[in-house]
């Protein structure tokens, strides 16, 4: 009786052996080839951390929103915004980009900037209006997702100089700024039912436009600029220390209608009203 041959495992064919494998990459050493070696698995601390401390004002801001505690609500919202700010300038400065991190900041926008927002709103004022406030307050939250996803798909294809719709952090500070602003004038949200509607619904709605919001990604920090420069911070340091409710409310309220004013004026000049480049020509033509 001839003697049963042992079948070989399922899985186990390889197209380069282990030995082969080492011989080839030896070789291609030998022969001055470059070997490109495995890409790392580890993330970067340094702008991470960042990013997680704006995750953590946002889920910050929901807690007090829950325990009624609305100006600190708004403040961590602030706080968000300037951190989220301060990630990537980090990351750019020590060169610790990654793939995880824009993805990860994506996610931190999202809680701080989409879902924070919309329910500070509506456990401040949107709650006694029923069926319409959560209504406004959804139509804000997924005008944030959206619009973070937009951001992240059109990245490559849009002008740097403008944002495409309101950026998420701007909307965030803007109903952040009126209830910080009526919560410093003692004015309860419940009598401001409509305007706190309003005001979420147009934020909401603007992330998701086309509108051109100015991006001030072209100012360039480390060239010199004139002596009055540095005065002209300090006199914004001082408005908005002055009176930070009034000041950072009426600050992005103006830049919530630049937008507008942007559209009407590249209208008017006969400009693209579209920042999505689709060809060279066209980016060069908006240089201009």
């Amino acid at each position: 009786m001839a003697p049963t041959q042992r079948r070989k495992p399922k899985g186990s064919f390889k197209l380069f052996p282990k030995g082969l494998r080492k011989n080839t990459q030896a070789s291609a050493q030998a022969d001055g080839l470059h070997v490109p070696a495995k890409p790392r698995r580890g993330i970067y601390l340094l702008p991470n951390a960042f990013t997680t401390a704006a995750l953590f004002c946002g889920f910050y801001a929901i807690v007090m929103a829950m325990n009624q505690r609305f100006d600190q609500s708004a403040l961590a919202i602030f706080v968000a915004m300037v951190l989220d700010g301060l990630d990537g300038r980090v990351a750019r400065m020590t060169n610790t980009q990654s793939e995880f991190g824009a993805q990860y900041d994506s996610l931190s926008d999202m809680i701080s900037f989409g879902a924070a927002p919309a329910l500070v709103a509506y456990e401040w004022s949107l709650k006694g209006m029923n069926k319409l406030g959560w209504l406004a307050a959804f139509v804000y939250c997924a005008g944030a997702a959206l619009r973070l996803a937009r951001f992240n798909t059109n990245i490559g294809v849009v002008d740097k100089r403008y944002f495409q719709g309101l950026p998420s952090p701007a909307a965030a500070a803007l109903v952040a700024g009126f209830i910080l602003l009526m919560e410093d004038l003692h004015f309860p949200g419940r009598d401001l039912s409509w305007s706190t509607w309003s005001i979420t619904l147009f934020a909401g709605l603007t992330m998701v436009t086309n509108v051109p919001f100015y991006s001030f990604k072209d100012v360039n920090l480390r060239r010199s600029v004139p002596f009055i420069a540095p005065f002209l911070i300090v006199l914004a340091y001082v408005a908005v220390v002055s009176d930070p409710p009034k000041v950072l409310f009426g600050l992005f309220v103006l830049y919530g209608l630049s937008g507008y004013a942007v559209l009407l004026w590249r209208w008017r000049k006969g400009r693209p009203v579209s920042i999505v480049q689709t060809s060279v020509d066209d980016h060069h033509h908006d240089d201009k």
